[in-house]
């Protein structure tokens, strides 16, 4: 039986995000002074982002979606929370950007925006969230403009396999069923008082690209990288800016993938 996987995690994103929005991991000062908060990796993959309409999915707090306003688009940002979306929201009025925010289960997008994208971009640590892949691709798929692109940037299905210090293979690499767990702290700040309970899902490579390609779109490039953007994950180490490793694994682990998938005309 599907949990009320909505609420629980509603309700733990809630908590994060005061949690989050002061840490050193997300930098909310180096953004407010001019810092863009995006990674090589996906940056590559967007190009030029003058005058075009992105569509952010699970945007978090906005620093991401700022950002790419910041680099010429219009933006819109979706995310559950509505702590996240209310921070977001008072950060683009502080910058003056061209975004705009919506509180929304991405699943009920439909309900609540008619438009279309030039780019929809989601990244790092979103779908772990949902339960099915073919209603969230349904979703990228729908606003997506004919000629338009998905950009996706995620954590390696095999990283997700370990436990939390990467020293022990836990989970299945499959979607077998769903993972309730409850944690203390939080991955941008260990100490943080929080506690939370949540509920994700493993999805392999195969059931991303099964999707895709299920709703029409036509994936036009992939790529796997030894190293995480992040330091979010137990025992890595900086090799340099913006590359971590696991300090027994280094290069010998899949960390984070990242792919384009085009609408054809």
């Amino acid at each position: 039986m599907l949990p009320d996987y909505i609420t629980m995690n509603k309700d733990a994103w809630n908590k994060r995000t005061q949690a989050h929005i002061n840490t050193a991991f997300y930098d909310t000062a180096g953004f407010l002074a001019g810092k863009n908060m995006l990674n090589d990796i996906e940056l590559q993959l967007l190009g030029d982002l003058k005058g075009k309409k992105v569509l952010h999915l699970q945007c978090h707090f906005g620093l991401d979606t700022l950002s790419l306003a910041r680099l010429g688009a219009s933006v819109t940002g979706i995310d559950l929370s509505n702590e996240a979306i209310d921070k977001a929201k008072e950060l683009a009025e502080e910058t003056k950007l061209d975004a705009r925010f919506i509180c929304c289960n991405i699943y009920d997008l439909k309900n609540v925006l008619d438009d279309q994208f030039d780019i929809v971009f989601t990244s790092y640590g979103t779908i772990g969230w949902l339960p099915d892949l073919n209603r969230w691709a349904d979703i990228v798929a729908h606003y997506i403009k004919p000629g338009g692109k998905f950009v996706f940037a995620e954590f390696h299905p095999f990283v997700w396999m370990w436990n939390d210090e990467l020293t022990e293979i836990t989970y299945s690499y499959f979607n077998v069923a769903p993972i309730v767990e409850t944690q203390s702290g939080t991955y941008a700040d260990k100490e943080a008082p929080i506690t939370a309970s949540y509920c994700t899902w493993n999805h392999p490579l195969q059931d991303v690209f099964s999707a895709l390609l299920n709703n029409g779109l036509v994936i036009s490039a992939f790529k796997e990288y030894d190293y995480s953007p992040y330091d979010c994950l137990g025992g890595l180490v900086k090799e340099s800016e913006g590359i971590y490793r696991h300090h027994t694994m280094r290069d010998k682990m899949p960390m984070v993938y990242s792919l384009v998938a085009n609408k054809p005309e």
